[in-house]
């Protein structure tokens, strides 16, 4: 079998071979549509490849690692991430290489092409699945686009396609990747087609920029939208977007660029332009008999169909499912440059100035009805502000992923996790608690008397500890509190004594890494690279460290805030229980505002949960999971089931629970290893147990 075949020369029986994209494109350039020259890797050589290369056994260890449906996303991206450091290090073999490099060359020769994905059952009636595989754009040369092939096969097993394993149907046998490699067409207007509205079905919606897609697709660029009337093609609006970038070719890829001034105030589109794409939208729905999502670009006057899919979902049909939200993580590194200024400039000055407001009020002298009301916003300040948390920090984690891929691709390590070493600027809010932890600890060990008026709960003498300790609190809390959960602050600066005393019973933890180290490991990546790339690679680097950065920090900001919301909950229990003269254990903070505004209200407990059984026969056996950083260790397991448990945390100790939060990290410098039950490399355990 012929492991290559052109466009116009595909027909019915290739469908599985070619799969769903290459086949509909292929149809439409044989219906006399305008597509771009293309070639299709057929899925055949994708078998011959991971079979060739011992691949298929390597893929099987790296998904069962552990059960499937307990994999939580940061687990499958590190999977992922594994899957395509074994394609990064293979080498296409020369016979499979050969059979490719010909026909590659003779069509395009130094011609920019795109190579894309296209899975059998991608882009089906039933299902489509954009965005899951990757695409690369402006790729020259016959050994680039063979590269690029390679990375299109390793797609088949990213996060995004493990997240919906079941509907792609991913097996280790049975899965293939068919690869779509099309002459570019460097637009400059580009856009998409929704035959139906999502929203109505009686209208059609396109949506268009100037210069390339992939600003409009990644939302780095905003589109003008236009709405048409479905069945008669009128147009019923038109949305101006803000125009004023837009994305151009560059000989090494595309390149985000300020929009000229004469295109910003004119629409990428004229109506009859709109027109032109409505009517071919239809064709092509006639065609495959179902609303089509048509990706299209202008060359001078010319349209251009570049992929054409059936409109489905790719949501299970419930509104739990999260899925979609975890796709659109996955942003370009504009997108993330502008998310990055957004988070820096904007919502960290106004959180950190809304947590300085909130710790001044002193809540005590409030009247019941008051406390209730302060509650009650505080509750409204916190819900907003944990919204914004995962419409804008979380997104921006994947500023470490997206550097992480990038460095695998340039330097192809043979640790795919090389790249962690180079994120560790040192400049963590979590590192910085930890160092004043530190430097209070010093403080009890040099002297003595302040040791023992700690253990025996007496007045604390020394004004300058008392000072520090109390402004501590002020920043980062008695570190109790759970962040997230409203869970209450049961400890008090006694649980803070605790760990000031554990830790000065023992010398200072040394520090795992050094500037200097971490000066030459940047000197020494960023030598790889010439010219424009070694800016490129520096701003990549310097984004993914702000990300790593902000991956802690953002949740430590959060706690000052959730801190001040507890803060109320706490004075409304100890009023009603001090009415009441008994203890609120199990009450939600519902239930006290409703005590704090109605004096005869009596607050109901919520009714206990069932314990967790325990078999009393234990059994040894081996656990398997992924190393998230590298030696050896030994100690005790600490169990932590909740945030008051890390406070029995002794040192030397191996710190075990479900998964690490940034307000468990304090710990850490006692911690002589951490097992978390779920998690990937870039939670915050391992962004503490690996950084300087």
């Amino acid at each position: 079998m012929s492991l290559i075949v052109s466009l116009d020369r595909i027909q019915e029986e290739d469908r599985e071979q070619v799969g769903g994209k290459v086949f509909s494109l292929a149809m439409l350039s044989q219906m006399g549509m305008n597509i771009p020259e293309g070639l299709c890797v057929k899925a055949e050589a994708y078998h011959q490849f991971v079979t060739c290369a011992g691949l298929s056994e390597r893929i099987l260890l790296e998904i069962n690692r552990k059960n499937f449906k307990e994999m939580r996303w940061e687990e499958m991206w590190d999977a992922a991430l594994r899957i395509r450091n074994m394609f990064l290090q293979t080498p296409i073999p020369k016979e499979i290489a050969e059979a490719l490099r010909s026909p590659i060359e003779e069509r395009f020769k130094d011609k920019a092409v795109v190579v894309r994905s296209s899975a059998p059952g991608e882009d089906s009636s039933q299902a489509s699945f954009a965005g899951l595989h990757e695409s690369y754009v402006n790729i020259r040369g016959t050994e680039a686009i063979l590269e690029h092939v390679r990375l299109v096969w390793a797609s088949l097993w990213s996060d995004a396609a493990l997240l919906y394993r079941q509907e792609l149907s991913l097996d280790i046998e049975k899965s293939a990747m068919a690869v779509l490699i099309q002459e570019i067409v460097n637009g400059e207007r580009s856009g998409v087609a929704f035959g139906k509205n999502p929203n109505d079905g009686s209208q059609a919606v396109i949506e268009a920029v100037y210069g390339l897609n992939s600003g409009l697709v990644d939302g780095t660029i905003e589109p003008d939208r236009w709405i048409l009337d479905r069945h008669t093609g009128k147009i019923l609006s038109h949305r101006p977007a803000q125009r004023e970038k837009w994305v151009r070719p560059l000989a090494d890829g595309t390149h985000l660029e300020p929009l000229p001034a004469d295109l910003c105030q004119r629409p990428p589109l004229t109506d009859e332009e709109v027109g032109k794409i409505f009517n071919q939208g239809l064709k092509v729905e006639k065609y495959f008999r179902a609303p089509q999502d048509m990706e299209w670009t202008f060359k001078e006057d010319d349209l251009f169909i570049l992929q054409s899919r059936p409109i489905t979902t790719i949501s299970s049909g419930t509104s739990k499912d999260k899925r979609p939200w975890y796709l659109s993580l996955r942003r370009s590194f504009e997108n993330l440059k502008a998310l990055r200024k957004k988070i820096e400039e904007e919502l960290i000055p106004a959180m950190v100035e809304e947590a300085e407001r909130l710790s001044h009020q002193d809540v005590t002298t409030l009247s019941d009805i008051q406390l209730a009301d302060e509650m009650a916003r505080r509750m409204d300040i916190h819900g907003r502000w944990v919204a914004i948390y995962w419409s804008d920090f979380i997104p921006f984690a994947h500023g470490m992923r997206l550097f992480g891929q990038f460095y695998n691709d340039t330097v192809r390590p043979e640790d795919p996790y090389e790249f962690m070493e180079l994120l560790g600027s040192g400049q963590l809010k979590s590192l910085e608690r930890n160092q004043q932890l530190e430097e209070m600890a010093e403080m009890i060990r040099k002297a003595p008397s302040l040791a023992s008026q700690l253990k025996q709960f007496k007045i604390i003498e020394d004004e300058g500890f008392k000072r520090k300790l109390a402004e501590f609190i002020r920043q980062f809390g008695d570190l109790s509190c759970s962040i997230g959960e409203q869970t209450q602050c049961l400890q008090g600066p006694e649980g803070i004594t605790k760990i000031l005393l554990k830790m000065a019973s023992h010398p200072p933890a040394k520090k795992r890494w050094s500037s200097h180290r971490l000066d030459d490991l940047t000197s020494r990546f960023l030598s790889r690279f010439k010219g424009k790339e070694v800016g490129f690679a520096a701003e990549l680097l310097d984004l993914g460290r702000a990300s790593y950065r902000l991956r802690d920090d953002d949740n430590i900001y959060l706690g000052r805030i959730e801190r001040a919301l507890v803060v109320t909950i706490e004075e409304g229990r100890r009023r009603i229980e001090k009415r009441y003269r008994m203890k609120l254990e199990g009450v939600d903070p519902a239930e006290i505002m409703k005590a704090l505004r109605r004096s005869d209200y009596v607050p109901k407990k919520r009714p206990p949960t069932e314990a967790i059984k325990v078999s009393s026969e234990l059994k040894a056996r081996q656990i398997l999971g992924q190393p998230a950083g590298p030696g050896i260790a030994k100690g005790r397991a600490r169990v932590i089931l909740s945030a008051s448990d890390l406070f029995a945390f002794e040192s030397g100790e191996i710190l075990v629970c479900d998964a690490i939060e940034p307000n468990m990290t304090f710990v850490v410098p006692l911690s002589s290893g951490i097992v978390e039950r779920r998690g990937g490399m870039l939670i915050h355990g391992c962004l503490l147990y690996t950084s300087p």
